[in-house]
Order: structure tokens, then C-alpha cells, then sequence
């Protein structure tokens, strides 16, 4: 288990002895979270993060805004993924639709402003675009220990990307507990009404001595769900509507095997696979639209395959002049995806019915990534000095084949071009970091930290592409202090600064090619300038028994912001377009979190967010895609001893009007839309070792038309009402 490996001691030896002791009740409870319901895991005082510190804290004592979601609610959530999951917390949002494609969007940024981690090691490509990112889908739900979210930059630790935040998939390592033998696992089969979704899965894992191992699979197979009847903004749909490419086949397989050197130390390997086929991005057909003369555009990702070989290291106690503990981890990964994109603009007006440009295209693309991270953290006195080190390499290869058609002149006029949009090239990046946490005072605490990172993109030679071939890198120097001031008993006050950077990836470099939502064309621009934000957040978190609750005030402003952009050229018949460093892109906000546990079982939880985005240098320009207010609410039951559980949930968005929606049938506003959903779960019985348990939800209550919003401009409607059911064997 994650937190088992990270030396408790290292939280500060004076005023939170009292927390650690605390906090390590905390850790072994994690263990059984196999047999707690999702009611039991709201946040506590004692909910313990190690993402944004990388010591092990209570969330309390954590001077930055964290979401932890642990194994418990994540199963009793019965949710396709994690972006899924947590649009129920304060600041954050998801774009995509569909069982797989859902990616979190974290005070208005998402994409590659977003870093992805698995167990404290990136996923994040540089051969996605900027606002897609990877898929958290890559990491399977059943194999999760928690989820920890980071709203805020995180670059000092983590490196480039970590500008909106950083989400780190943290899996459930082996555990030992026993000196023979002890083996045990879980069977489950999980149903869902709306894409008539099929999920079986499982997991092993068994203890000999000081050896473990652990391993896990699931499959599924979901199909294109409907979006109900009714209206969103300007748009109606007067019968429930098929969102074409919205299913997926797909499966995750995991094996990590790990052995106790010392009673300290800890060695591992661990091998993940993700084979995915039949996903898309998603479309509503325009007849159902109502807009029959529009553009229609279908992409879709045939097949992806992603499969990781990682090696670790950990010991916690090691007691050398310059190290008590250190994490060593070295990776490779593979992540091979096959895109194809169908387009067809008609020409209107004044031309033969059906006259108008076709684009069938094909692409694939093969990203091998090899890397390091490895750290240290030294304690003395009353600070802890963490620092290390970490690198990685892309080597992406791209093969490209499209047909353009001209149709409504004489016979259709098709160009065939088998020329990569993209050249074969690499993207390295080699970074230093170094963070201190101090006990200043008996009230001040800080951590503050600083990394340097150097990212360079080399171009290889690829067939057919005569440009000549670019060399070029980037440095960076970051750096960040949180504050954390108690003001009294549980009640803290928290300040934070700090700077992050995102360097311009290959696609934003030097794609060349029909865009991917098939808008336009865009043309390369390999002198692109690294992004980089400054973020100021101020908060206080206070817990009092069996209440807790924190609020937040943040302003991030992004400098030489990448935006796409129009050149006012055509290529074809198709409208130009290309990456560009904008002056200065800001987004700030509020968010507020509260939940309490009452009398009888009954738990209450609400959070309000609020962000406006903003285009600095031209505000006519607009950035947002997110919503600009969210009110969630729920209230929760759970029966004394456990075995029956409940919860209701509301979610309300705000509607924005600061958009650009261009010719979207839902008009120039985001909708405001209400969201009701109910949960729960029962124990069902036990006999010995073996227990059985069902957990069931229905979304959508009022089968409300909506859509995420950003999935609005591209009308992508979420799922009528639909109910989910699953059932788990543990043994």
C-alpha cells in the first residue's frame, strides 16, 4: 500500500507528533477499505494526501486545495471513470463523453494543463493536443487504492504540465501482513441500462512471507447510448436521440509483483496493459440536430493500446547522512492509436445539392516513452528536505493517409495524400527539484520548493516530409512557497505562490494536417515559447469533530498562453489555422467544501465553485469552456454496523455567457442545468472469508437534456436516465 512504504516520522516531530500518531490509525484503516461503504469515506481531519507534499500529511495540515477519493467511494460510485467521479467536487469539470473518453478539466484547464500520474509517475504524452490530454481510462478503476487531486500548479514536484493541477491514480500495492501465507481476492460483474455496458472483473493477490503478489483484470463492452427528449438553450430534441460513438470494447490487465528486502524496504515490478477498440469522440447526427446543412464530422479511435513496465524501490528507513528515505522508480510504456476522421463541409447556397469537400483520413501513432523519477527526503531539526531527480523521453512515430473528395462538379474529384501530419520526432525532458517543509513556529509552517527543467524536440527523418529537420529546447526555472498558519485547534489558514510552466508538445509544434475536430487545417509552428502561470491561492480548512469544511480564493494568470488561432488563409477549402503563444490567459475563482456527520447515520455534504476565464489580451476573445458555477449537494445514510447504505446527490451548473460557441445549435449561452442522482449499497451476506455486496445508482433522474459544457459547442449530450447495478464476491 502506498502509504505503508512513507516513513510517518517524517511529518513534523514537535507540533504534529499528535497528527502523526493519528494519521498512522488512519493508514492501517486503509486496509480494510475493501469492507467500508462510500459513506464512510468522506473527508476527515484524518484523510491523509502525499501528492502535494510528497510526505504524508492530514488533509488539514496540507497547505493546498486536495481532493482524496479512496477505494470504498470509487467502487460504491459505479462511474465509468475518474473524471466522471470527481465532477461532484469543488473545481473540477470533465470533458468527453462515452465509457472511456472522459478527461477532468481542474479550474477551467484541461488537457496537457492537466498532468495525469500513476502512483507519483506521469502519463502525460506530448503526442496528444493541448486540450485532449491522456485518458485516465488508462488505469483501471478496480485496482485503485485512492484518488488524489491537486488543484493548483504542482511543477516544482512534478515537472511540466502541472499548471491546472495534477491528478495522481494511485494503485493498491501488495500488502503484507502475515509472515506464511495468505491469499484472497474479488469477483465483479457491473451493468448499466443506458449503453447496455457489460463489465466483468476480478483480482488475485496472495503473501508468501515476504513476498506478494497482486493482480487484476476487467473488461467491458458498452455500446452508444441515447440522450433523452427535451431542450437545451436554443436546441430541442423531440425524441431520445443516439450519440453516435459514445460505446467502447475495452480492457484493463494488471500484475505487480513485490518483496520485502528488509523489514523497511520494498522492492517491486509491476506490468499494466489497456487495449481499447470501436471508441470516438462522439456526435449527435445533424438530421437529428435539425441542421441538415452543417458540417458533419465523425472521429473515432479504432484501436488503442497502452502497456507499462515500471521497477521500484522504496525503503523508509534508512538512517544516512543524507537520506531517511528514498523512491526510485524506472519506467517504459508503449501507447500505440489508430485515429481516423471523416469530415464533410458542403459548399450551400448557390452550388448542386449535395456539392461540397470530404476529408477521410487515417492516422497512427506509435509513442514509446522511457524514464526515471527518483527522490529523497532527509529530516532534521524541524524540517524535511525532499529533492531528487527525474527524466523521460517520447520517440513518437506517425504514419498519415487521407482522401480529399470534391463532390457536386462532374465526378467526384479525390487527392489521395499519404504524407504524416506529423514528422517522427522526440521529446526529452530532464529535470532537478529540491523542497523544504519547516516548522517555523508552533503555529507557522512552510513548504517551499524550486526545480529546474530542461525540455528539448528533436524532428526525425520521415518519409515524404522535405521541411528541414529542428532541433530546439527549452529551460525552465520554477519555483513555490505554501504557508500554513494555525489559527487555532483543527482551524488552519493556508497561503500559497508559485509558478509552473508547460512546454509546447509535437502536435502543437509540428502537426500539419487536417485538425482533429475537423474545423480547418493547421499548419505547424515550431517556434512556439513554453507556457508559464503564476497562481496565488488564499484558504483556511477547519475541522471540529464530525464536521469539516474549507474555502479557497485563487487567481491563475498563464503567460505566452498556446492558443489555436486563425491565420485568415485558406488551405483548400478549408480555413487556416495555428498554434500561437497568446500575451496572458487568467482564470480565479472560489470554492467552498462542507460536510458534516449527523445523528443516526445521516452525513451532509455541499461545495460551491465559481471561475471566470478570461483572455487578457483580448477579452473579445473568449477562453471559457468550463461552468462558471457549481453548486453540489448530498446527503448520505448509513445503517449502524454498515451493511446498508444511500446517498442522494444534486449537482446544479451555472450558465456562462463569456463563450464562444460559434455555430452551435444550443446558441451563444451555456445553459444552466440541474442534475439528480441516487445511490447506494447493501452487504449481503458473509460466510467465513467469502461476503457478497450490491451497489446500485440511477442518474439522471429528471432525464434532463444536457450536456457537460465542454461538450456544448460540439453538441455531445450526456445519457438519458439510466440506473447501474453491480455485485462484488470478496474471499
Amino acid at each position: 500500500m502506498e502509504l505503508s512504504v512513507l516513513d510517518i516520522a517524517f511529518v513534523f516531530r514537535s507540533r504534529l507528533m499528535g497528527v502523526a500518531l493519528f494519521t498512522t490509525s488512519v493508514i492501517s484503516s486503509a486496509a480494510l477499505a475493501q469492507n467500508s461503504s462510500p459513506v464512510d469515506s468522506v473527508t476527515s481531519i484524518g484523510t491523509v494526501t502525499v501528492t502535494a507534499t510528497r510526505t504524508p500529511r492530514p488533509l488539514i495540515e496540507t497547505p493546498n486545495p486536495v481532493i482524496v477519493v479512496d477505494s470504498a467511494r470509487v467502487r460504491g460510485s459505479l462511474v465509468n471513470g475518474a473524471a466522471e467521479l470527481l465532477r461532484e467536487y469543488p473545481g473540477v469539470d470533465i470533458t468527453g463523453t462515452g465509457a472511456n473518453q472522459g478527461r477532468p478539466i481542474i479550474r477551467g484547464q484541461r488537457g496537457q494543463r492537466i498532468l495525469l500520474l500513476e502512483d507519483g509517475v506521469r502519463l502525460n504524452n506530448s503526442r496528444r493536443q493541448q486540450d485532449f490530454g491522456e485518458l485516465p481510462a488508462l488505469v483501471g478503476l478496480d485496482g485503485l487504492e485512492r484518488i488524489e487531486v491537486v488543484r493548483g500548479p504542482a511543477s516544482v514536484l512534478y515537472g511540466t504540465d502541472a499548471i491546472g493541477g495534477v491528478i495522481n491514480l494511485i494503485n493498491t500495492s501488495p500488502l503484507f501482513t502475515t509472515s506464511g501465507f495468505k491469499a484472497g481476492g474479488t469477483v465483479s460483474y457491473r451493468y448499466s441500462s443506458s449503453d447496455k455496458q457489460k463489465r466483468p472483473s476480478g483480482s488475485l493477490n496472495a503473501q508468501f512471507g515476504r513476498f506478494s503478489l497482486r493482480g487484476s483484470a476487467a473488461f467491458r463492452n458498452a455500446q452508444d447510448y441515447e440522450a433523452p427528449a427535451g431542450s437545451f438553450g436554443k436546441l430541442t430534441l423531440g425524441n431520445d436521440t443516439r450519440v453516435h460513438g459514445t460505446g467502447v470494447k475495452d480492457e484493463n490487465v494488471s500484475v505487480q509483483a513485490a518483496a520485502r528486502v528488509r523489514e523497511s524496504d520494498e522492492i517491486s515490478a509491476r506490468f499494466s496493459r489497456y487495449d481499447a477498440s470501436n471508441a470516438a469522440f462522439g456526435f449527435v447526427s445533424n438530421a437529428d440536430l435539425g441542421t441538415p446543412g452543417s458540417p458533419s464530422i465523425d472521429i473515432r479511435y479504432p484501436n488503442q493500446t497502452y502497456a507499462k513496465t515500471s521497477i521500484r524501490y522504496r525503503a523508509k528507513a534508512l538512517a544516512l547522512p543524507f537520506a531517511d528515505r528514498t523512491d526510485v522508480v524506472a519506467y517504459t510504456s508503449g501507447n500505440e492509436r489508430s485515429l481516423t476522421l471523416n469530415v464533410f463541409v458542403p459548399f450551400g447556397p448557390g452550388t448542386p445539392p449535395g456539392a461540397g469537400v470530404g476529408v477521410n483520413s487515417r492516422n497512427f501513432t506509435d509513442v514509446n516513452t522511457d524514464g526515471f523519477r527518483a527522490e529523497a527526503a532527509k529530516t532534521f531539526w524541524k524540517q524535511v528536505l525532499t529533492y531528487g531527480a527525474d527524466f523521460f523521453r517520447d520517440r513518437s512515430n506517425n504514419t498519415d493517409s487521407s482522401v480529399t473528395t470534391v463532390f457536386g462538379f462532374g465526378p467526384p474529384r479525390p487527392q489521395i495524400n499519404d504524407t504524416a501530419s506529423t514528422p517522427n520526432a522526440s521529446f526529452r525532458s530532464t529535470g532537478l527539484f529540491v523542497q523544504t517543509e519547516a516548522s517555523l513556529t508552533d503555529r507557522l509552517s512552510l513548504v517551499a520548493g524550486t526545480r529546474w527543467q530542461r525540455v528539448s524536440t528533436r524532428t526525425r527523418t520521415t518519409p515524404k516530409i522535405s521541411v528541414p529537420l529542428i532541433e530546439s529546447s527549452d529551460n525552465a526555472v520554477v519555483a513555490a512557497g505554501n504557508a500554513l498558519f494555525r489559527i487555532a485547534d483543527n482551524v488552519n489558514f493556508i497561503a500559497s505562490v508559485g509558478r509552473a510552466f508547460r512546454s509546447p508538445n509535437l502536435i502543437e509544434k509540428f502537426f500539419n494536417g487536417a485538425a482533429a475536430e475537423g474545423s480547418g487545417y493547421q499548419l505547424r509552428n515550431p517556434d512556439l515559447k513554453p507556457e508559464s502561470s503564476l497562481d496565488v491561492d488564499l484558504g483556511v480548512k477547519a475541522g471540529y469533530k464530525a464536521v469539516y469544511g474549507e474555502l479557497f480564493v485563487f487567481r491563475n494568470s498563464i503567460t505566452n498562453g498556446i492558443r489555436i488561432a486563425p491565420t485568415g488563409t485558406k488551405v483548400g477549402q478549408f480555413k487556416a489555422f495555428q498554434n500561437v503563444n497568446v500575451d496572458r490567459l487568467r482564470d480565479q475563482g472560489v470554492e467552498v467544501l462542507l460536510q458534516a456527520s449527523l445523528h443516526a447515520g445521516f452525513r451532509v455534504a455541499s461545495s460551491y465553485t465559481q471561475i471566470e476565464s478570461r483572455n487578457v489580451s483580448n477579452p473579445l476573445n473568449p477562453v471559457g469552456d468550463s461552468y462558471s458555477s457549481k453548486l453540489t449537494g448530498s446527503l448520505a445514510w448509513q445503517q449502524a454496523g454498515g451493511r446498508f447504505w444511500s446517498e442522494y446527490l444534486v449537482r446544479a451548473n451555472g450558465k456562462r455567457k463569456d463563450v464562444a460557441l460559434g455555430t452551435s445549435p444550443i446558441g451563444p449561452v451555456l445553459p444552466a442545468f440541474t442534475i439528480h442522482s441516487v445511490r447506494g449499497g447493501a452487504k449481503l451476506f458473509s460466510m467465513g472469508a467469502l461476503s457478497h455486496s450490491l451497489n446500485f445508482s440511477v442518474n439522471n433522474l429528471t432525464n434532463r437534456l444536457y450536456a457537460e459544457f465542454a461538450n456544448a459547442s460540439f453538441f455531445r449530450p450526456e445519457p438519458k436516465r439510466s440506473a447501474a447495478a453491480s455485485w462484488t464476491a470478496s474471499f
